[in-house]
């Protein structure tokens, strides 16, 4: 103590914060690590031939690698969990968006925002209040990067769910034609979506993923109209909701599937022809902005500069 009686608040602020960040990461680690069980049931494991309990072992092992980490951001988000329905099923759309479709995809978010303002908050307490003081600046830093560790993981969020759901709208097409083609020739509309999703799955790997998903809830027996629903509000894309919709009634009225999906496609390409035309069109409004404030003055210097040098001159010389 009595040393640090005599360091500054300079000093001790990186004392502080070194200190943080080993006891946060010796918590996470202590947390997270089961590595001496593991290793045990690892080298049992090699000891011996891999029966099928062996092979389901490992695959359970891969597969729950972060249970713990996830069981912690679980825990934490608790507290933080809405309590009205609609804004929990808000969030548990926005994640089921983005492909988060587990049962605790929304108290591991919570848990991830609290651990997140964790991060920015207490760097920023050691190093602006320690240093400044309790001021006004201080204390707006403070709050401002604590903000913003609160919505970073909101903003990452959007950004998965966005990208997710763009790379469905431009895959979609392609998967649209195959499965007409494919229902044209006999398929059923199950039959269809395995073939598309295993003619697909190396380029086009999320919408497989969703008709992987949709077909196999339609072999457990669900009901077709709740699987082609849920497909349409589990990817968010317009473009599925109304596949989705058509197929529901091409399924309901007993019409043709084939030509119901004749049918979308021509409108899909119709709708993104308009869309390409549309941007096309909003291509020159744009050019305005970099035009005036980066080539015009450029080209402003080139061409007016001599002539304006002459005018210098030849106002000095009279």
């Amino acid at each position: 103590m009595e040393l640090f009686a005599f360091l500054s608040a300079d000093e001790l602020t990186p004392i502080f914060v070194f200190a943080a960040i080993m006891a946060g990461t010796f918590w996470l680690l202590s947390v997270i690590s089961t590595r001496n069980s593991q290793a045990e049931d690892r080298l049992e494991r090699i000891g011996r031939p891999k029966s099928l309990m062996d092979i389901d072992m490992s695959q359970a092992e891969n597969a729950n690698r972060f249970a713990g980490l996830k069981d912690m951001f679980s825990n934490l988000g608790g507290a933080m969990e809405p309590q009205s329905e609609l804004e929990k099923n808000s969030i548990r759309l926005k994640l089921a968006n983005a492909g988060f479709r587990s049962e605790q995809a929304a108290s591991v978010y919570q848990g991830i925002r609290v651990v997140s303002l964790v991060i920015f908050l207490l760097p920023a307490l050691f190093f602006f209040l320690l240093k400044d003081g309790f001021t006004l600046k201080s204390i707006e830093y403070t709050v401002f990067l604590g903000g913003l560790g609160f919505y970073v993981p909101q903003i990452s969020l959007w950004y998965l769910r966005t990208t997710r759901q763009k790379e469905i709208f431009l895959t979609l097409p392609d998967a649209l034609d195959l499965l007409v083609v494919c229902v044209e020739s006999g398929l059923g509309l199950d039959a269809a979506l395995r073939k598309v999703t295993e003619e697909m799955k190396a380029h086009a790997k999320t919408i497989c993923e969703e008709f992987q998903l949709a077909n196999l809830q339609l072999q457990m027996g669900r009901p077709r109209r709740e699987v082609l629903h849920d497909l349409g509000v589990r990817t968010g894309v317009d473009d599925v909701r109304s596949l989705a919709a058509i197929l529901i009634q091409a399924d309901r009225f007993g019409s043709s599937i084939a030509q119901a999906l004749r049918v979308q496609s021509d409108s899909m390409r119709t709708r993104r022809r308009q869309l390409a035309e549309e941007k096309a069109a909003k291509t020159a409004v744009q050019l305005i902005f970099p035009l005036v404030l980066f080539i015009f003055p450029a080209i402003f210097v080139v061409l007016v500069g001599p002539a304006a040098i002459q005018i210098q001159k030849n106002l000095l010389k009279g």
